[in-house]
């Protein structure tokens, strides 16, 4: 077998493997022998039909059968003697077949990047901490009584936080227009869930009246044929309902699952939570920003297939927990596009972690995985049950020394390069980071 390898582009390798005439006629007289033993013809008997015969008429079909055979027990053959290691499948491109000698094809193929790690000093990076406030805690529950509000109906014009229960219909240039008509809709005043100036236009308002008001579109909404307009609204007000929170008792704290029982029990328990969600936020920015600032120092191509395998498991993630359970969603409906910063940035970040862990020598503490899982498990109602299944499932086991490893890296990263340690509040850890503008 002859192996010659072209570069036709950095990653691409374009593999012409050649396999001799003679071990495709041997491969070929072999599987016409195995067909002669099975295949029926007329005026022969089963397993009697000469191997001339079955090479005249089916000889075509049977040496294609082969070459494929030839083609995949080749291919890794071809990547050893030529010590390609290979990311991604193949691309096949057989040349055309005389019927008889040697048999050629090109297999072209993506290798793996060599990445030479920049120096991390060159990072600068910011390290946010910050502490659970007794206010945090309070506000929490607030917004808690809140989620468990009951709307009464109150005799009354409509105030900031009242929810209004209101017909509309909207017109711009005397025209009505689609989607600005709806009938018994809620309408909470100071959501911001309306365009600006309706809400206003709503307070003050009582069950039974009429109104007119006038507001402008956003230079920016989403319906362009409306950005910018003035529109006329025609409201009709049915129901005005004040929220009732509920009391901080027993029954309240129930709805929660709490470990322990009464007020002090409940809030430390509210503050742990809020502790273990801030730092696990803050935890995932600063990975993310030094992984982020890492990929920047480091110029690298990626190739296409670990890319589109990576979409591949976004569209298939983002199917299962917007796709309703429905299995028989095609991932295919949902556009490359939606997901090809996030796959590209997976795939640079992926190797370049692998080149820092390969450099280093570093391998996944055991400690460092214990500790792991027993942290997520926290949040959960039996978490010696979590950390049994983690650690005795050799696949989700393989995620977490993933995550360690990766962990490893961002420390080891970190060491090497400048760090500005901040204090934020609650809201701002717990908040997603701005996506950076590209």
């Amino acid at each position: 077998m002859q192996v010659s390898v072209e570069a036709s582009t950095s990653l691409e390798r374009r593999v012409t493997v050649t396999v001799p005439a003679e071990k495709i006629d041997s491969a070929v007289d072999k599987k016409v022998q195995e067909t002669a033993k099975t295949i029926r013809l007329d005026g022969f008997r089963k397993g009697k039909v000469p191997t001339k015969v079955v090479k005249k008429r089916y000889g075509a079909s049977i040496r294609q059968e082969v070459l494929g055979d030839v083609i995949q027990s080749s291919y890794f053959e071809a990547l050893q003697e030529a010590k390609i290691n290979p990311a991604g499948m193949p691309e096949i491109e057989p040349k055309d077949d005389a019927g008889e000698g040697d048999f050629s094809y090109v297999a072209v193929v993506e290798v793996y990047p060599e990445i030479e790690l920049a120096d991390a000093s060159g990072l600068n990076i910011e390290r946010q901490a910050g502490t659970v406030t007794d206010a945090d805690v309070d506000n929490m529950i607030e917004m808690l009584r809140k989620q468990q509000a009951v709307w009464t109906e109150v005799a009354r014009a409509a105030g900031d936080g009242d929810q209004v229960n209101i017909d509309f219909k909207g017109f711009v240039d005397g025209e009505a227009f689609d989607g600005g008509e709806a009938s018994g809709h809620d309408l909470v005043i100071g959501s911001g869930s309306m365009i600006p100036g309706f809400e206003d236009g709503i307070t003050g308002m009582s069950a039974g009246e009429e109104k007119d008001i006038t507001v402008t579109f956003p230079e920016d909404y989403q319906a362009e044929h409306l950005a910018g307009k003035e529109a006329l609204f025609k409201i009709t007000a049915h129901k005005v309902s004040e929220s009732i929170l509920p009391e901080l008792n027993e029954e309240f704290y129930a709805k929660f699952s709490p470990k322990g029982k009464g007020e002090d029990a409940f809030k430390a328990e509210i503050r742990t939570n809020m502790e273990r969600e801030m730092t696990q936020a803050l935890k995932g920015k600063l990975k993310n920003a030094v992984l982020d600032a890492y990929v920047e120092l480091n110029e690298f191509d990626v190739p296409k297939a670990l890319v589109k395998e990576e979409l591949g498991r976004l569209k298939q993630q983002a199917l299962q927990q917007f796709g309703g359970g429905n299995q028989q969603l095609d991932p295919s409906i949902l556009p490359d596009e939606m997901f090809q910063d996030q796959a590209d940035k997976r795939v640079k970040v992926g190797l370049l972690a692998g080149e820092v862990i390969k450099a280093n020598e570093m391998a996944a503490d055991e400690d460092k995985v214990k500790a792991l899982v027993e942290e997520m498990a926290q949040g959960y109602e039996d978490p010696k049950e979590f950390v049994d299944y983690y650690l005795n499932n050799a696949e989700q086991r393989s995620q977490l020394e993933g995550v360690v490893l990766e962990d490893m890296v961002v420390e080891h990263l970190l060491a090497a390069g400048n760090v500005t340690d901040t204090e934020v509040d609650y809201e701002t850890a717990v908040k997603p980071a701005a996506k950076a503008s590209s």
